[in-house]
């Protein structure tokens, strides 16, 4: 079996749909991370592939039924705590389950983590409202009073995992408004990051990768990646012919 097969499989793009927001909350939990809609270059596994199969394109007919499922579930699954949702992976709307985000996670868990942090003022400001309480996207935009501000800001702080999404809020018009609020009030973080073990969750779901692929996820150093790569090797986890590098199947 080649690796796009095992990753198909992997990936829950064959087999049984995902067609609940509970069964979206175990896609997540098995796979470690996804995105939100599939990307040109395989990064990932992504929640609309688990839900539409491989051969669906997104939006190709407008707003469908699939597509209002996994519009939706990006809110509800951190609402449910069953999902971190923020852009991460390439820059792009990401998932991570609870036990991946923990070994991410850069801080303490407390509210005041971002201030530990190399932020733009921006974001501190951001970081520092929803200390407070959560508060939906178009109130921080108007906060800061400029939507690429605000576009900019929240970015830093999704890909630093500060911030994730927890429902929405209802406009008078329009669609509702992402409700934000800080990673810490939503999941159980902080205490010090594992990235041997993010490493190893990562390498676990892709089934193939080059320490290139790893430092481009989660935005680490090369260097770092396949320091983290090579010490999978040494412990048994892991198999490399010295580019690439596969999880150690036992039988």
């Amino acid at each position: 079996m080649d690796t796009s097969e095992q990753r198909a499989r992997r990936w829950w793009v064959r087999g049984r749909r995902v067609g609940s927001v509970d069964r979206a909350g175990k896609f997540v939990d098995d796979v470690g991370f996804a995105l939100l809609f599939p990307a040109p270059k395989p990064i990932g596994p992504s929640l609309w592939e688990a839900v539409a199969g491989e051969d669906d394109e997104p939006f190709s007919g407008g707003m469908g039924e699939n597509e209002q499922k996994v519009w939706s579930w990006k809110d509800e699954l951190p609402r449910r705590g069953l999902a971190w949702y923020g852009a991460f992976l390439g820059g792009r709307g990401s998932f991570l389950s609870p036990t991946l985000l923990a070994t991410l996670y850069p801080g303490d868990g407390e509210l005041d983590d971002h201030e530990h942090l190399d932020l733009s003022p921006a974001a501190h400001e951001l970081a520092a409202a929803l200390a407070v309480e959560p508060q939906s996207s178009a109130t921080l935009r108007a906060l800061l009073g400029d939507k690429n501000k605000y576009q900019r800001a929240i970015g830093e702080l999704q890909k630093n995992l500060l911030v994730t999404t927890a429902g929405v809020e209802e406009q008078s018009n329009g669609w509702p408004a992402a409700l934000l609020t800080l990673t810490c009030e939503q999941f159980d973080v902080g205490g010090g990051t594992d990235h041997r073990e993010a490493a190893r969750l990562y390498l676990d779901t892709m089934l193939d990768t080059a320490p290139i692929d790893l430092a481009r996820a989660f935005r680490w150093p090369t260097a770092r990646a396949r320091n983290l790569l090579s010490e999978l090797v040494d412990l048994d986890h892991a198999v490399t012919d010295g580019r690439r590098y596969q999880p150690l199947t036992r039988g």
